[in-house]
């Protein structure tokens, strides 16, 4: 018999291990002013931490460009799932990237890196509408040290996963962002990561299902911890438990659970995975084994700051009219049509 736990989401999403949290993000953009920031004026925000909504956005660090300037992470990695709006990846390897409505990154901090994530409004005639999933997976202790490293999963390439003999109009819509629904894998995950070996189960999903129709998620192994996220929508039965759009679920059951959805369409997001089963000790932009190793980072960083910054802006943004692109450290050009 199933076993489900419900719970409100906060902000960060509460995960369990190898996820560290997940944070989501929308906001509702004005237009931007031709700079990369809202045309919208910025009195009466509190800039460099700017977390309250107001007018149904937010500036997060950033002072003119919303976002996350320059700043450190070492120990863990970032998945970042742009479904709406534009990412600009800037880092202290030189390695730079454009990215959003539906494309992926996903970081291996590793060692230590410093890299900066901002949101420049790019749309000058209409809205810029950002929806953002950044998920925090833990490394275990023997890969905590390996280089950094990011890769970009195209949101063509992407596997999507429909209802059988519904593909006009399909019930439901499974993304695979990592590992494997039924017989659809994912992209291969970043090489050092916990997801990369397929006994760690570590799954990423995006599904959505159509109001009045249903999805059967499948069954996981015996340990392995998994949780759904209900983001959009309004209510749905998880086998015979109602949950509430806002609400997360944690599913204790290896068998396989039947999602019953109301009378809006859904959308939840879906993280399974064999737990690390290490300490974890962290403090704010790095995640280690031990208080020792947290000093540790912390010093290297002041030494260093891994690698330095080698762009003019903290809140660096790439030209405007640029199209998606990523540079990689390794000298790997990669471009995409369009944003």
């Amino acid at each position: 018999m199933e076993k489900i736990n419900i719970a409100a989401l906060g902000f960060p999403w509460k995960t369990k291990d190898p996820f560290l949290f997940c944070v989501y993000h929308k906001d509702l953009y004005p237009l931007g002013n031709g700079k990369g920031g809202p045309i919208d004026s910025l009195e009466g925000r509190n800039l460099g931490s700017d977390f309250q909504i107001k007018d149904g956005w937010r500036m997060y660090h950033g002072n003119q460009i919303p976002g996350f300037p320059a700043h450190p992470h070492r120990g863990f990695e970032t998945i970042t799932i742009a479904e709406k709006g534009i990412v600009d990846h800037s880092d202290s390897m030189g390695a730079a990237g454009r990215f959003g409505n539906g494309d992926v990154q996903w970081m291996t901090a590793g060692k230590g890196v410093q890299h900066s994530e901002m949101f420049p409004l790019l749309d000058t005639e209409q809205d810029n509408t950002l929806e953002l999933f950044q998920i925090w997976l833990n490394l275990p202790k023997s890969k905590k040290f390996v280089p950094p490293h990011f890769k970009m999963l195209w949101r063509e390439n992407i596997p999507k996963v429909v209802s059988e003999k519904e593909e006009a109009s399909p019930n439901w819509t499974v993304k695979v962002i990592a590992g494997k629904y039924e017989a659809t894998p994912s992209l291969d995950a970043a090489p050092d990561s916990w997801a990369s070996i397929e006994r760690n189960h570590v799954n990423i999903w995006i599904i959505e299902i159509e109001k009045d129709c249903s999805f059967q998620l499948p069954p996981t192994p015996e340990g392995v911890n998994r949780a759904l996220y209900f983001y959009s929508g309004s209510t749905m039965n998880i086998e015979s438990t109602p949950i509430q759009v806002n609400q997360m679920a944690e599913l204790n059951s290896e068998d396989g659970i039947l999602l019953k959805n109301g009378n809006q369409k859904a959308y939840l997001l879906y993280l399974t995975g064999r737990p690390i089963a290490e300490p974890v000790v962290q403090q704010g932009p790095f995640v280690m084994n031990t208080n020792e190793e947290i000093h540790q980072a912390i010093k290297d960083y002041q030494f260093d700051q891994y690698g330095g910054w080698p762009w003019q802006h903290m809140e660096n943004i790439h030209p405007l009219d640029k199209n998606r692109f990523a540079d990689h450290a390794n000298g790997i050009k990669e471009e995409k049509e369009g944003l």
